[in-house]
């Protein structure tokens, strides 16, 4: 009798926590915006596997993390 594994989605589980990472230094260009990114494509590659709990939060911070960084960009070329 075989015992039951529990599955994990490390992809998911790592995106999570880069997109949260980068959504607390997203301030910081360079930190930030690469931690930002790993977690988005993490995030995204996630999404595909079982369980898709923690890929989906990330994937929805990074998307929330864009924005603000998108804002951030909009609002320093306005004032040039």
């Amino acid at each position: 009798m075989e015992k039951p594994t529990n599955k994990t989605n490390g992809l998911g589980t790592a995106g999570f926590v880069l997109s949260l990472i980068g959504l607390i230094l997203f301030w910081l260009p360079i930190p930030g915006w690469i931690l930002w990114l790993l977690g988005t494509l993490f995030s995204f590659i996630g999404l595909f596997g079982c369980p898709k709990g923690l890929a989906t939060a990330g994937f929805i911070m990074a998307i929330v993390t864009a924005l603000l960084i998108a804002a951030i960009i909009y609002g320093l070329i306005l004032t040039i």
